[in-house]
């Protein structure tokens, strides 16, 4: 889901307020725009690890 509001170039706020966390001790709140980003970092990262092997 993050993926698909990056694309329509939602801000990282925009993007926290849209997504909800679904397990775990923060289970119905919202992430950080921090983890926000550190999690699309992460997605691409792994991006670029796949396509250059």
């Amino acid at each position: 889901m993050a993926l698909h509001l990056r694309a329509q170039e939602m801000s990282l706020r925009d993007i926290a307020k849209r997504l909800v966390i679904t397990t775990g001790a923060k289970k119905g709140q919202h992430p950080s725009p921090a983890t926000v980003m550190r999690m699309l970092r992460e997605h691409d990262e792994q991006a670029d690890a796949t396509a250059s092997t």
